[in-house]
């Protein structure tokens, strides 16, 4: 499970990292500027949350069951968040308007605390 944690955490970094580039190179003269803040606001939390990831999957005061839950919890979250946002960002631009997918950012951004509040209760709660 730590490989698999490290390895979403290293393969969401990178993600970010080429998003952001394409944002800032690619799009900068394509979307108006809200939209291009909205899309970075993804690229930031995908970020954000790959190293995350990277802290969970080097942690051993944790063992891997109790990693599990928060792992879901932050890599659903980051999907419904940050990729849900690159799809409203840049839908002026695919001709796809996808208001409907709306309503899943806000479910991402849900998953996301829910996976800090999760760990933060597995790290303070006494084994036993």
């Amino acid at each position: 499970m730590n490989k698999t944690i490290m390895l979403s955490g290293i393969l969401l970094g990178a993600l970010a990292v080429v998003l952001g580039a394409f944002g800032a190179h690619g799009l900068k003269e394509l979307l108006p500027g809200e939209a291009l803040e909205s899309f970075n606001t993804g690229v930031r939390y995908q970020m954000y949350h790959a190293l995350l990831l990277l802290v969970l999957g080097s942690m051993r005061q944790l063992d891997e069951a109790r990693k599990k839950w928060v792992f879901y919890l932050l890599l659903s979250g980051v999907v419904c968040f940050s990729f849900s946002i690159y799809l409203l960002a840049t839908s002026s631009l695919t001709g796809i308007y996808m208001a409907a997918i709306g309503v899943i950012t806000p479910l991402g951004g849900i998953l996301l605390i829910s996976g800090w509040l999760l760990l933060a209760y597995r790290i303070f709660k006494p084994l036993g």
